[in-house]
């Protein structure tokens, strides 16, 4: 069973590169969709430049207003739907999976089950002290955002939940919370048992979210004075607060965020990820 990737680029592609190298050696296909506006004209040109090395072309693009999650979701979705019936990963260019176990060993087991598919929830990666480094071409990320732990939806009450990896008929929600199954949202009308959802207790795939760079301040500020419902400027509007509040860094020592070093990055070095996944569904 084939399995591709699809991320759509629209403002902010400094990890794009890293994207890639993630996601590589573990599917088929990597379709990179541009979203393009006013403020960022150059993106296509920029994109192509980072993806052509690994023989990729721009796989669609779409002009529509900055920071429309909503345009964002159909172009997750219209991506999808040319191949209905294979496996797609779903992944913002600032997104690392980390899974339970190997990729094809979980689309194995949804087949057999006749899942469809695999959600997971955020884990907000920061740098040393709660900043927020750079990120270069040559960067690890892994080793430049040591820290892992859960401040976003405390902050701000942003969604935390993902459906990660789905078959291509399996529409999303806007930001990828949630299946959208025959125009009905998963989570709302059965709860985390929808049959063809592979059970939390089957594995909960770790999203490492690492938005938190050196330009997430401007961008929170700037998503957040566009008072417009698809941007969800009011999560945005309250993360940029905390972060005034606090002298533009996460407070580390504050024990609800749970943030931990990470000394590697298997699915086990999080120590808090049981509990996390308990508190995420719930949500």
């Amino acid at each position: 069973m084939s399995l591709n990737l699809v991320t759509v680029v629209g403002y902010h592609i400094k990890s794009l590169k890293h994207l890639i190298e993630h996601y590589k050696d573990i599917v088929d296909d990597i379709n990179v969709v541009v979203y393009r506006n006013d403020i960022n004209d150059t993106i296509l040109d920029e994109v192509t430049d980072i993806i052509k090395p690994y023989g990729l072309e721009v796989f669609d693009t779409v002009v529509a207003p900055i920071f429309n999650w909503e345009v964002v979701t159909s172009l997750y979705n219209k991506t999808k739907r040319t191949k209905p019936d294979d496996w797609w990963i779903v992944s913002d260019s600032d997104e690392l999976h980390v899974y339970h176990k190997p990729i094809r060993e979980i689309i194995n087991e949804c087949e057999d089950n006749g899942w469809e598919f695999v959600t997971g929830g955020f884990l907000d990666r920061i740098g040393v002290d709660g900043t927020f480094p750079e990120i270069n071409d040559d960067s690890d990320l892994w080793e430049t955002f040591p820290l892992a732990g859960f401040f976003r939806y405390i902050v701000s009450k942003a969604m935390p939940n993902k459906t990660c990896v789905m078959k291509g008929k399996i529409d999303v929600t806007p930001g990828q919370h949630f299946a959208l199954i025959d125009g009905q949202l998963t989570w709302r009308n059965f709860g985390w048992d929808h049959p063809l959802r592979s059970p939390t207790d089957k594995g909960f795939v770790q999203v490492h979210h690492f938005k938190w760079d050196s330009t997430v301040v401007e961008r929170c500020k700037e998503t957040s004075s566009i008072k417009e419902d698809y941007t969800y400027h009011w999560e945005y509007k309250q993360m940029y607060d905390y972060l005034v509040e606090n002298n533009m860094i996460i407070d580390v020592k504050n024990k609800d965020f749970l943030i931990e070093k990470m000394s590697d990055n298997t699915y086990l070095d999080y120590p808090h990820w049981d509990f996390l996944t308990e508190k995420i569904i719930r949500i």
